[in-house]
């Protein structure tokens, strides 16, 4: 490396935010630039290790190790380091085709795994990709690339999410026509509606790489549901191909006493009508709204955060979040050790501005709603709360139990429940005749991708279940390739 001894030399430092009292008072990205400088000797904190897992992309007890997408991480650092921006965008892109969504949305799992953080905090290596996005974005240096010849193949991609996306963006590399359908009004799929605006930028970021892919050749179907506004049969008969990139977007419910009370909704439908609201500068249709109630969210995760930090900027009167599971502890467990994503509590940013608003993180842990209450006019009014032990039941297995004598009613006008995704919705799996697995996804080997269906392939949450984005995009990258060798009958994408 450059700076062989940079991890010694030079203290961890992430970039500045706008201060969460501020930023809420708006929808707009709230992470400030770092100076060229400071992101250079943040690079030289990378180790010459040796054996890197920071890009090693596994599974350890269920949880991603390292950059699923195998990013060059270390060679990307040197090369920031000693200035070189434009070949270290080179290298990003070698692996990643949206280096400006990842650096945003992804956890990071490079930085659970980076081997500086085994005795000291890791390497800013989510920051540093970004700020390589921007810079390459900012230079003029990410420009249209469309295939020199096209090969007369045409692929049909159903979803337009980050697995769809990259998989559109490589198969078009590989000369195909490529056309993605979109039920939405807009296209991004997660990206446009599932992720708030304040943590990725629609018009900014989401339209600036969309925009790209349609000047490569990429084209968008919107609202258009396939099974529905258009058979899924033309499909199979119209294209040489059929990528399946539909997400997994059936909600986990909560069938306790009172749930058909109004006031209680799913939280993809609370985020979604937000965003779509803001894009439409308010003019058309409606959104849940959080102002002026007592807001209960029903599960963590990055969904939960991203119900806290709209309910607030609505003007919320107070806001409590229901996490079933135990809270984590400050530092890693003697059962979760390096280079497992390391499972620790933390704030997020959501969290954060709460803290700044009311006084306190708003999440209770080891705690589960047991009912609704209503207010005799058919609207919810408060939710029933338990504390739970979790112990191993007669099959071994731990489950939660209710501690007596712990119940509690909080007051709540709106309920989100954020408690994850069961699966891909079946009404077009149904209609293809798709084997699924014992989960209800797609039946597909990770590697092949390949579905029941010859020339039917299937990337992403809705073959995997849900994930993160950053698997999205190895999975559309991967099935892209499959896709060209079963159309050409051999590959070059990686």
């Amino acid at each position: 490396m450059g700076k062989p001894t940079g991890f010694i030399e030079f203290l961890r430092e992430v970039a500045s935010e706008v201060a969460p009292g501020d930023r809420i008072r708006n929808w707009d990205e709230f992470h400030l630039p770092m100076p060229e400088e400071r992101l250079r000797t943040q690079a030289a904190r990378c180790m010459d290790c040796g054996t890197p897992f920071c890009h090693t992309g596994t599974l350890i007890s269920g949880m991603a190790s390292g950059c699923p997408i195998n990013n060059l991480i270390p060679e990307w650092n040197d090369l920031v380091y000693r200035g070189l921006w434009k070949e270290a965008l080179d290298r990003l892109h070698k692996t990643n085709n949206f280096p400006e969504f990842t650096g945003r949305v992804c956890p990071a799992p490079c930085e659970g795994s980076c081997v500086l953080g085994i005795t000291n905090p890791p390497v800013t290596i989510k920051n540093l990709e970004y700020s390589i996005a921007e810079k390459g974005w900012e230079e003029g240096w990410i420009t249209s690339q469309a295939p020199a010849k096209r090969t007369g193949k045409k692929v049909a991609i159903v979803g337009s999410g980050p697995a769809g996306l990259a998989a559109a963006a490589q198969l078009n590399t590989a000369g195909h026509w490529v056309t993605v359908f979109e039920r939405a009004d807009r296209p991004g799929g997660l990206l446009m509606y599932g992720i708030p605006n304040m943590k990725l930028d629609k018009e900014q970021v989401v339209l600036r790489r969309l925009s790209l892919l349609e000047q490569e050749g990429v084209k968008f179907i919107c609202n258009t549901e396939v099974g529905k506004d258009i058979a899924a049969e033309v499909l199979l008969n119209e294209f040489d191909a059929v990528l399946l990139c539909m997400g997994a977007t059936k909600p986990r419910d909560l069938p306790i006493e009172g749930r058909e009370l109004k006031g209680i909704h799913f939280a993809m439908d609370f985020l979604t009508g937000n965003t779509k609201a803001l894009l439409d500068r308010h003019k058309n249709g409606s959104f849940i709204s959080a102002q002026g109630k007592d807001v209960v969210i029903i599960g963590g995760g990055d969904t939960g955060t991203d119900c806290v930090a709209t309910s607030i900027r609505h003007g919320c009167r107070s806001l409590v979040q229901l996490e079933i599971m135990p809270k984590p502890p400050n530092e890693r467990a003697p059962n979760n050790p390096w280079p497992e994503w390391p499972k620790v509590y933390k704030m997020d940013y959501g969290q954060e501005e709460a803290a700044a608003l009311f006084g306190a993180d708003p999440r209770v842990y080891t705690t589960t709603a047991t009912k609704f209450e209503g207010d005799g006019l058919g609207n919810v009014k408060a939710v029933h709360t338990v504390e739970v032990d979790w112990r191993r039941n007669d099959k071994g297995q731990f489950v939660p139990n209710p501690i007596a004598g712990t119940e509690k009613v909080l007051p709540a006008q709106l309920v989100l429940l954020a408690m994850g995704f069961l699966g891909p919705e079946q009404p077009l799996l149904d209609a293809l005749g798709i084997e699924r697995d014992a989960r209800s996804n797609v039946k597909a080997d990770h590697g092949n991708f390949a579905t029941s269906i010859p020339g039917v392939f299937a990337a992403g949450d809705c073959r995997r279940g849900q994930s993160l984005v950053v698997w999205a995009i190895n999975e559309g990258r991967g099935a892209a390739r499959e896709c060209d060798r079963y159309l050409m009958g051999s590959t070059d994408l990686p």
